[in-house]
């Protein structure tokens, strides 16, 4: 059976379902520069960093902008996005996670959170959950953005623990990509149409165990 000895989740639609929020908030943005914007392109700047998601947004209208302006719009998203998800609680906390991650200490597995998104950790004090990781990596932490494994790698180096030994739990396709450069094991949480180069897709932690994914991730290697 491959030994487990850590795992490092993502926070948006892994943890908490935040991408409505900052869809609605870069829909905001759209309509303001009058640019075309729908859930398709949404879902594509998933697990990316705020910057390059503008990038993105701003090529769907044949867009340049100058630096300074990139920031402005970057800090009204963030302050949208702000005002939207400063209401959550643990009620949107995704199904099984809290479970999953108290089996996960009991087995005595290392956690560890890396996000893209510089709002992490207020994310996780709003749902209640800062305590249950032992190490939180964020978009203030790092430099590179997925597809770029930096932040994952990061996390591995503050548990102590090799990526070959450690289970990465994403929702987005660029964030398995990032996984797998960084040789983790990888789970995508959600649909095989996008994540099926991850080792194993599963459409929630429900009623997981870290045993279960360990066979099944032996029976890939």
């Amino acid at each position: 059976m491959t030994q487990i000895t850590a795992c490092i989740f993502d926070l948006d639609g892994v943890i908490v379902d935040t991408a409505k929020y900052h869809y609605q908030a870069w829909h905001q943005l759209a309509l303001k520069l009058d640019l075309p914007f729908n859930e398709q392109e949404n879902e594509k700047m998933k697990g990316i960093s705020r910057m390059d998601s503008l990038e993105m947004m701003l090529k769907l209208g044949d867009r340049e902008y100058s630096d300074i302006d990139k920031q402005k719009y970057c800090a009204a998203k963030n302050t949208w996005y702000l005002d939207l998800v400063s209401d959550m609680d643990k009620s949107e906390i995704l199904p099984g996670i809290v479970e999953f991650i108290d089996h996960l200490k009991k087995e005595n597995i290392k956690i560890a959170l890396g996000s893209a998104s510089k709002n992490a950790r207020r994310i996780l004090a709003l749902v209640g959950l800062t305590d249950s990781f032992d190490e939180i990596v964020d978009g203030n932490d790092v430099i590179k953005s997925k597809p770029d494994p930096e932040v994952f790698v990061k996390g591995a180096g503050l548990l102590g623990t090799k990526p070959q030994h450690t289970i990465v739990f994403e929702d987005s396709a660029k964030g398995i990509d990032a996984a797998i450069a960084g040789s983790f094991k990888t789970v995508g949480i959600g649909s095989p149409d996008h994540l099926g180069h991850a080792d194993i897709v599963v459409e929630n932690l429900v009623n997981t165990s870290i045993f279960d994914l360990s066979k099944r991730l032996e029976s890939k290697s």
